[in-house]
């Protein structure tokens, strides 16, 4: 038997941050995860290769398309996708190496392979237990969530794991779903020519979006070849020999592509880990039942992360790591959860921290409105980034900031910025800047817009 304070289930975003901060409080840590390498789906299979993906293929897109406005021509640009999945790869492993470092750095003993949980304090992985004898932490993450009519096979219909790794550019690919991750995908392989066409059930794209922020951004993104099919839902997918045919039910009634991308949501990883049986309660949808302190039914069992309720959002995770460790170590940490940001990583970037302006309406919130168009803004105008705009919502009467959304090639930075303000008020913007369109929305919500 291996004896430890702290056991941790899960070595992604929320894991691994919990794990770090648990030894930093002079905890002794053991974590257990399946993959070989630490960093969950996000780095993975997740965030950090599709980003790395994200980036080159715009490189590749800048410099055939949209430097000549700059005065540079570029010649003959070809595109290698073998160096950019090297790239990728690369990128993913250093990372992962750079967490084992941070393990060996603050004494954690990471073990691969399938942990079960056998009670409040015992785990086994293998033939080797691991004991607790503070608190045992799951943090199991997500996996894509897969129709039950469709069979996925990774080579013609594939999830985000098969869409990182395509050998070459497909001549058309559809996406169904459009949410973050189709979006994101759809981008990288419309950019290295792709005929890429997304198809959604629902009239918008990414459901929970403010419908300003949805419409702009397909806007954009049909202007830069993507094409949409909102109000259609596949019925029935048949993988043929070179191509998949989709039945829908809309406008259009059947597509033939190359392939296609399954992306309609995550669901928690939690299903036949037996967790009921322990008494862990666990929700229809499979999110564990958790209390304001992270903790399950079960005494002394916790849980973060994808596999509880709220955004499934890698620094959703960490944060709700870091606070679960401090609390364990008996500080009084908190976490905001109304002040999370949310970013899009296409061209433009979509980010939003706080309401939208339909759940105000829904909740009858009074509220103002200030806009502020990248178009009037410095910064944005010497480097040729004026496409998107801010905005801006606030409380009619008491000028509180209820919601911050953006649309601009900078808002995944720009967002972290309204997030501060929401949370401990306003700060003084350098100028030129892309954050002063931040200042001039919120000046804007009454009437002292400056530069507009």
């Amino acid at each position: 038997m291996t004896q430890s304070d702290v056991i941790i289930i899960g070595a992604g975003p929320g894991g691994y941050v919990a794990a770090i901060r648990a030894a930093q409080l002079g905890f002794t840590v053991t974590i257990i995860d399946k993959r070989m390498t630490a960093g969950g789906t996000c780095l993975n299979v997740g965030c950090i290769p599709s980003k790395a993906m994200l980036a080159s293929s715009l490189k590749y897109q800048e410099l055939s398309q949209d430097l000549n406005e700059h005065g540079i021509e570029v010649a003959n640009v070809s595109v290698d996708v073998e160096k950019i999945l090297n790239r990728k790869n690369k990128i993913v492993d250093d990372l992962t190496k750079g967490i084992s470092f941070l393990f060996k750095k603050n004494n954690i003993t990471f073990v691969q392979g399938e942990a079960k949980l056998v009670d409040a304090q015992t785990v086994q992985v293998g033939e080797t237990i691991y004991n607790s004898s503070r608190a045992i932490l799951l943090a199991f993450g997500s996996i894509p969530a897969v129709p039950g009519f469709i069979t996925v096979d990774e080579e013609k219909v594939l999830t985000s794991t098969g869409a990182l790794n395509l050998s070459k550019a497909p001549k058309s690919l559809a996406v169904m779903g459009g949410g973050y991750i189709g979006l994101e995908l759809g981008s990288v392989w419309a950019r290295l020519g792709t005929k890429v066409t997304i198809i959604e059930a629902l009239p918008t794209i990414v459901a929970n979006m403010d419908k300003d922020m949805s419409k702009a951004l397909v806007k954009s993104l049909e202007k830069q070849g993507l094409e949409f099919k909102l109000n259609h839902k596949i019925l029935e997918v048949l993988t043929q020999k070179e191509s998949v045919l989709l039945k829908l039910e809309g406008e259009l009634k059947e597509l033939e592509v190359e392939k296609l991308l399954v992306c309609v949501g995550r669901k928690p990883a939690t299903k036949g880990l037996g967790l009921e049986e322990l008494g862990i309660s666990v929700e229809a949808n499979g999110l564990i039942s958790v209390s304001e302190n992270y903790e399950t039914s079960l005494r002394g069992v916790y849980a973060i992360g994808d596999c509880t309720k709220g955004p499934m959002l890698a620094h959703k995770a960490s944060e709700e790591g870091v606070v679960w460790a401090e609390r364990l170590h008996g500080q009084k940490s908190h976490m905001n959860k109304s002040v999370i940001p949310a970013v899009i990583y296409t061209h433009p970037e979509v980010a939003s921290v706080g309401k939208t302006e339909q759940e105000l309406q829904k909740e009858g919130v009074a509220y103002k409105i200030g806009t502020f168009p990248f178009t009037a803004d410095s910064r944005s105008r010497t480097v040729g980034q004026t496409e998107g705009f801010v905005k801006i919502l606030a409380h009619s009467t008491s000028d509180q900031l209820l919601g911050v959304h953006i649309i601009h090639e900078q808002a995944g930075s720009l967002i972290s910025e309204a997030a501060v303000v929401m949370e401990f008020g306003g700060v003084c913007h350098a100028h030129p800047t892309f954050s002063e369109a931040l200042k001039e929305a919120a000046l804007n919500t009454f009437s002292k817009c400056v530069h507009l």
